[in-house]
Parts: structure tokens; C-alpha cells; sequence
């Protein structure tokens, strides 16, 4: 069950969330594995459920903004000779990445009871799938492909390479959020010292 923290302690869970998988998608790091999914189930699974689409939405808008300006994989690494359009941020399969990771946060919700590592390791993997499933038939849909069968099933097989990753990513960072999350919950809190009874005459 969700365990109940007063909402600026959600604020800053959520930040935290958000600034750590921003993070991540900045620094180099394997293509695909990246914490968005994770972040995206466990701010539903442990936020209030509205957090199920806002988690990964900022966390996608505000890293694919910066990425305009930080290339993690090119050289230079750094580049802000011009400021960048919001509507930068958009191509052709924008909307269906931003999608398919608020798709993980509804699947996120599954882990709101009863979160054990077996039923958290099967949702992470089924967000891996339909990440795969959908991005790739975005590309398709873009038109980077042929469009027809054989066009969509070039553009799942490109993909192939990369889901390995995409898993990979998926569920060590899962993994992470929740584990550190239930370690967190194990520490024991500070006891409060008795007050030392005052001397007569002090």
C-alpha cells in the first residue's frame, strides 16, 4: 500500500525523482538505458496517482529541452551559441515517446498495493515492451521507413539492438527507486532524548 507522506514531502519525492532521471538522460551514458521508465512507475506506484503522467512528462520535457543544448554522445559536448525554440523540442515520434513513457506510469499504477520485487520486475518488463512496441511503430509511422509491413517490420528489427538496453535500463534503475525507497523506510528513526529533570535551586 502506498504508505502516506504529507504533500512537500510528494513535492520533493517527485523532484527528486524528476532531477535524478534528468540527470541520468544528460550525462553519456548506453543508448536506452535511461531511468525515465523507472521513474515514470515509481512516481505512480508511490506518489498520489496524478504523478503517473506528470513524472515522466516533466522529466521528458525538461531533459529533451536540454538535450538540445548538451549532446552526451557528440563533440562538443556543450553547445549554447543560440537559444533554442520550445518548439525545438518536437519531431515526428516526440509524441510517441512522451506517450509510451506516460504509458509506464499508468502501468505504474499496478505497484500501488502490494509492490513485491517479482510484480515490480513483471511490470518493468512489460513498460520495456510496449516502449519497444510503440516507439518503433512511431518511427515507422514518421515515415523513416516504407509504409508497409515489411517497411514496419524493418523499423522493429532496427530497433532490436537497442531493447536489450532498453530492459537493461529498466530494471536496474527500477531496482534502484525502490529498493533505496524501502531502505529508506528500514531506517530506524532518531529517538527523542528525555528531557533531564531540573536540580533544585538551578
Amino acid at each position: 500500500m502506498t504508505t502516506k507522506v504529507d504533500k512537500k514531502t510528494q513535492k520533493t519525492m517527485a523532484a527528486m525523482i524528476v532531477l535524478s532521471a534528468v540527470i541520468m538522460r544528460l550525462v553519456p551514458h548506453i543508448p536506452n538505458f535511461a531511468p525515465v521508465t523507472a521513474a515514470a512507475l515509481f512516481g505512480a506506484a508511490k506518489l498520489p496517482k496524478r504523478y503517473a503522467l506528470l513524472t515522466p512528462l516533466l522529466t521528458m520535457a525538461i531533459s529533451d529541452y536540454l538535450l538540445l543544448y548538451i549532446s552526451p554522445f557528440g563533440q562538443p559536448i556543450f553547445n549554447f551559441s543560440h537559444l533554442q525554440p520550445l518548439t525545438a523540442l518536437f519531431n515526428g515520434t516526440t509524441l510517441w515517446v512522451w506517450g509510451s513513457f506516460m504509458i509506464s506510469g499508468l502501468l505504474g499504477l499496478a505497484l500501488r498495493k502490494n509492490p513485491g520485487v517479482l510484480r515490480i520486475g513483471s511490470v518493468t518488463l512489460l513498460a520495456s515492451i510496449q516502449f519497444f512496441v510503440v516507439t518503433n511503430f512511431g518511427v515507422w509511422a514518421a515515415g523513416a521507413y516504407a509504409r508497409n509491413l515489411s517497411g514496419l517490420a524493418a523499423s522493429y528489427a532496427a530497433g532490436l539492438p537497442f531493447f536489450r538496453w532498453t530492459v537493461a535500463g529498466d530494471l536496474f534503475y527500477a531496482a534502484s527507486f525502490f529498493g533505496l525507497y524501502a531502505l529508506a523506510l528500514r531506517q530506524p528513526k532518531p529517538k527523542q532524548s528525555a528531557a533531564e529533570p531540573q536540580l533544585a535551586g538551578s
